[in-house]
């Protein structure tokens, strides 16, 4: 296993829980076949820690955010937020690739969306109008999705995310379809939120240079079933530079794990 020296402490208030993955194997059911997806993954996560994780297309990553979202369980193992056994799902919410905004709802009634769910936006409306202020979209509150930008649309997903105040923060590639120049903002923009806020992070993305400027930890994954393969502490102060040194030796680490250093 690939380890680095310990990665910086993070400087603001941990209002995120602490993940336990525990010796964690899934499967689908596939016409009577069962399909290996994960393999005996365990992973520890500390309050407030920001780790991504990174692996082939296809081997299982997204299906661990949704075993860590509660909304499928594990065919072994266990998963624990704060020693409490993750059974269901819980506001905690997912972020996906897409930002999947009501096209009918303003900005303001998307953002809503989880406390009308829960039956508690008449009392908290002030909730709405905090997470717009913080992804900086408050002029755009009356604004409908087909007006926005695609960094500004993916913004309103993440105040949707953020009016819940998530312990754990959980985003399946969501700068995956942005343009290069609104992903590197996007990328300063996440870290910036995190830094705020507190919450745990955990990001699915296929950019190990992504991972590295962005995550305190990332965690490498072998092809499906997946099994970790490594687990790398980044050991950078924020903002990182992608000209670091330090920076290009982890990523032509991890592209030898993925076997991908002849690209390099």
């Amino acid at each position: 296993m690939v380890a680095t020296a310990l990665a910086e402490t993070v400087t603001h208030p941990a209002a995120g829980a602490a993940l336990d993955i525990e010796q964690v194997s899934h499967a689908f059911d596939i016409d009577g076949t069962e399909l290996p997806v994960l393999s005996d993954v365990s992973i520890s996560v500390e309050p407030g820690e920001f780790v991504a994780l990174l692996g082939p297309s296809g081997c299982g990553k997204s299906t661990l955010l949704r075993l860590v979202a509660g909304l499928d369980k594990p065919k072994a193992g266990r998963l624990r937020e704060d020693e409490e056994r993750i059974r269901s799902p819980h506001p905690r919410v997912v972020v996906f690739q897409d930002p999947t905004l009501f096209p009918w709802r303003s900005v303001w009634d998307n953002v809503a969306l989880g406390l009308e769910a829960q039956g508690i936006l008449k009392s908290q409306r002030h909730r709405v109008d905090d997470a717009l202020d913080l992804v900086g979209l408050a002029s755009f509150r009356n604004a409908f999705p087909h007006q926005l930008s695609g960094g500004m649309a993916q913004r309103v997903a993440l105040a949707r995310a953020l009016v819940n105040d998530p312990k754990i923060l959980i985003l399946d590639e969501p700068l995956g379809k942005l343009d290069s120049l609104t992903r590197i903002t996007m990328q300063a923009e996440l870290v910036s939120l995190w830094q705020r806020k507190g919450f745990t992070t955990l990001l699915v993305t296929h950019d190990a240079e992504e991972a590295l400027v962005l995550a305190n930890r990332v965690i490498v994954f072998s092809d499906r079933p997946a099994r970790v393969k490594a687990d790398i502490r980044v050991d950078r102060p924020y903002p990182r530079h992608r000209g670091d040194p330090y920076l290009a030796d982890l990523r032509r680490q991890i592209l030898g794990l993925l076997g991908l250093d002849a690209t390099w």
